[in-house]
């Protein structure tokens, strides 16, 4: 059969309204997938998106480190004073006063000096537990300056006196045998032998690592050996002493122990302060002595301080479970091994593992130690 061209195109036309539907249903059917695509997609990125979180949110239920008592916030201080004076420029203070701590049968030398701040200008204050350093006069071998020495403050930001424009050190002269001759400490024993009316140069304050809490009811451990009392000292007198009380707008309510290691008993310092104490505040001071040399641990040695840690150990660690409770250690560097194996075993007691507890004392800031 033939058909005429104009047949042929009129049947054409006749089909395109059929293509057209077919062409429509097809792109409506692909458009409906990658919509229903498009869709899953951004579903499953919200249900893989970690959701954010208002840090101002409390969470109700927070996750608990087991066996391990720590708070992990450390709370800042107030503004604290450093470096009112450095190296370049001291400050000269008078010495007041210089004598010994220790009583006949001691061993070494060991003296209490005080300075006069009055004069400074800006006024040179600080607080309990920083450290001042000292210049020594004089020359080293090389004819140059002596370098200054820090040394921590043993007395409160008001003084020993209570009028707030002086300043304590505890210092004992270093001594040591070279080659069969006696070496005496540079900056150790210039301090020992100044005399009341000397000018000495000073400069400071600094440190904030063996600041108290401001807390009144913290509780306070002291770690000490020799001189390391210095700032045990500043803290005592601030939480017991009278005076100080009615000065200050903080009134210790917390336990204050204090573990003491020397040589002899005729090297313990300020002892008459400390018994004062004990009598005073029975409910809030407990003072721990150790004497090597008069005094033996449980297996016949001497005993340490460390030895004194292990006895306590339980009621050691029940303070320390108390997230008030700060640990202060401060004296001889050689004291740090013996008091850290003493701490493991004490932890071990306890069912606490000391090398995980102490770095999280550190960090939330319960643990201070200043060692030389």
């Amino acid at each position: 059969m033939v058909y005429s061209q104009a047949k042929v195109i009129a049947g054409g036309l006749a089909h395109i309204p059929v293509v057209i539907g077919v062409f429509y249903l097809i792109m409506t059917f692909f458009n409906k997938r990658a919509i229903e695509f498009s869709e899953n997609i951004k579903t499953k990125k919200l249900e893989t998106t970690p959701k954010k979180t208002n840090k101002s949110e409390k969470v109700a239920n927070p996750p608990k480190t087991v066996s391990q008592p720590v708070a992990t916030t450390k709370k800042k201080h107030a503004d604290v004073p450093v470096n009112i004076y450095r190296p370049k420029t001291p400050f000269e203070g008078t010495v007041i006063e210089n004598y010994s701590l220790l009583k006949d049968g001691a061993i070494g030398r060991v003296n209490h000096i005080t300075f006069d701040l009055s004069e400074s200008d800006p006024f040179l204050n600080y607080v309990e537990g920083q450290s001042i350093g000292i210049m020594p006069s004089g020359e080293d071998a090389n004819g140059k300056p002596h370098k200054l020495r820090l040394y921590s403050i043993a007395s409160t930001r008001h003084g020993d006196n209570f009028e707030g424009k002086t300043v304590s050190l505890c210092v004992r002269q270093l001594q040591y045998e070279k080659d069969g001759e006696t070496i005496n400490g540079v900056c150790s024993t210039y301090l020992c032998d100044i005399k009341p009316g000397d000018k000495v140069k000073i400069t400071g304050p600094v440190g904030k690592e063996m600041l108290l809490p401001d807390e009144e009811d913290a509780n306070i451990v002291m770690l000490a050996t020799g001189t390391g009392i210095a700032p045990m000292r500043a803290y005592l007198r601030r939480m017991f002493e009278e005076s100080e009380r009615k000065k200050n707008n903080w009134n210790f309510k917390g336990k204050a122990w204090l573990f003491m290691g020397a040589p002899k008993s005729a090297n313990l310092l300020y002892e008459e302060d400390l018994q004062r104490y004990l009598e005073q505040y029975p409910d809030n001071f407990k003072y721990t002595k150790a004497i090597s040399r008069e005094q033996q641990n449980e297996k016949g040695g001497r005993m340490y301080i460390q030895d004194r840690v292990l006895e306590s150990a339980n009621e050691l660690f029940n303070m320390i479970e108390n997230e008030k409770t700060h640990i202060y250690l401060c004296g001889l560097k050689g004291m740090e091994p013996g008091i850290d194996d003493a701490m493991t075993k004490a932890a071990e007691a306890k069912g606490l593992n000391w090398a995980e507890l102490r770095p999280q004392l550190k960090k939330a800031g319960r643990w201070h130690v200043e060692t030389y």
